[in-house]
């Protein structure tokens, strides 16, 4: 049976991913934040002092729970012993939200790639990924918000675009959306696409969640790259992306993810405030 905490509860705020630099922070005294993302990898051992940290917050923050190693692309299926280990971790915790990346990371015999590698949006790609989905939500007994990749290229095959794909998915599974609105500029920008033309068909409806971060800028052969490292603060463009996303969406809850190169807790709270004025403006104009 599919079943959460009320996620009419969790705040239409800006959170922050919690990283490991940050926690005696945050167990020394309250932060000034509304809530906070895991990484649901770095929590799996059944026991220990980072379980027991998190577990401790939990009592004091909203909690989203984002896994970056399921790979609801994979042709082969997905690892049912992965899948009993979140399972474990989401009863102990109760996330709120859960989420997982529309990628692939993994390759026959366990073999995991570090990366999270975009697919082509055709009908085959898409079977294997609802099959997946459905899978993990029957498996975790949750709704699973699925995010949109960062690309770097185009793909010569697709029977969809990401937007349609998405939009399918959500109406086969009822998967939920993480929309990550660096994720979209970059990959648009790397496609010569206008970043805000999804926003127009993606289904909002489903979105549950929304990520900022950071990006690189790459000199290649004939250009320029921009890679989704989540090594800086959120650029501008990114900041009026989102505020295109929250006119159209509405107030959603909205994480500020900083990854590498990890900056002291201020900085990151005062990029979480900087989301707090935008989902404000949202609000005022929704009425």
């Amino acid at each position: 049976m599919i079943h959460a905490r009320d996620r009419a509860a969790f705040p239409a705020r800006a959170g922050i991913g919690l990283r490991h630099p940050h926690l005696p922070a945050f167990l020394a005294a309250p932060q000034p934040v509304a809530w906070l993302e895991a990484h649901s990898e770095n929590y799996l051992a059944p026991g220990g002092p980072r379980v027991a940290a998190l577990e401790r917050l939990r009592g004091d923050y909203p909690l989203s729970c984002h896994g970056v190693g399921l790979s609801l692309g994979s042709a082969q299926g997905l690892d049912r012993a992965h899948l009993a280990r979140l399972r474990a971790l989401y009863d102990r915790l109760e996330p709120e939200l859960i989420s997982e990346h529309l990628a692939w990371t993994t390759l026959p015999d366990g073999i995991f790639l570090a990366d999270l590698l975009p697919l082509p949006y055709t009908r085959e790609a898409f079977e294997a990924v609802a099959a997946n989905v459905d899978l993990a939500q029957g498996v975790l007994g949750r709704r699973l918000l699925v995010e949109n990749p960062s690309a770097y290229v185009r793909f010569a095959e697709a029977d969809w675009d990401e937007a349609g794909f998405l939009t399918e998915l959500t109406r086969r599974t009822g998967c939920g959306l993480l929309l990550d609105v660096n994720n979209l500029y970059v990959s648009a920008i790397n496609r010569g696409d206008d970043p805000a033309a999804p926003l127009d068909r993606l289904p909002l409806a489903a979105v549950e969640e929304i990520h900022i971060a950071g990006h690189a800028r790459v000199a290649i052969a004939g250009g320029e790259l921009l890679i989704d490292d989540h090594g800086s603060a959120v650029a501008d463009p990114v900041w009026s992306l989102l505020a295109a996303a929250l006119a159209r969406a509405g107030p959603r809850p909205v994480l500020v993810e900083w990854d590498t190169d990890i900056p002291a807790l201020p900085v990151l709270l005062a990029q979480a405030e900087r989301a707090e004025r935008y989902l404000r403006e949202a609000s005022d104009a929704a009425g």
